[in-house]
């Protein structure tokens, strides 16, 4: 026999089972016997909290001391730093990035006031967003920043 007909051989097999019932046993399951869901759902009983039977001056004592330890518990969190301040922006990079959302925002603010547009102004819209995104394309550097910023290129070996 070839190798070539012993699969053939696999392939009608597997073919000829494929609209057989697998036989179940309880020893197949991939899950412990623990772990079967009963028939019916199991009931939880859940009782009332208890009223407290201290008199009206114990409590307002109880509810004074547990006011300050919240108080000094709440001296301990977390309160983050200030975030560093965003860098400036040269005036090119300002004007870019009005050009960028401004074009297309009088644009729409136009088509919903309906208002009648000359061609020019469209062009000039339209020239703003894409000159925009040009400039801040151009500006933006194919490198890495500088050292100083302390930039690395991965793991020295």
């Amino acid at each position: 026999m070839t190798p070539q007909s012993d699969e053939d051989e696999v392939w009608r097999q597997i073919v000829a089972s494929f609209n057989d019932t697998a036989e179940r046993d309880s020893a197949d399951q991939p899950w412990p016997d623990s772990e079967n869901v009963p028939a019916e759902p199991l009931r939880r009983v859940v009782k009332p909290p208890e009223e407290f039977d201290e008199p009206a001056g114990e409590r307002d004592e109880a509810d004074q001391e547990s006011e300050e330890e919240d108080e000094e518990q709440s001296e301990g969190h977390f309160v983050p730093p200030e975030p560093p301040p965003l860098p400036k922006l040269d005036l090119t990079t300002k004007l870019a990035w009005v050009a960028l959302f401004g074009g297309p925002a009088y644009l729409l603010f136009a088509a919903v006031a309906d208002w009648h547009m000359e061609g020019w102004v469209l062009f000039t819209a339209v020239a703003a967003f894409i000159g925009g995104f040009v400039a801040l394309v151009v500006r933006m550097g194919d490198g890495p920043p500088g050292n100083d910023g302390g930039w690395d290129d991965g793991a020295v070996l």
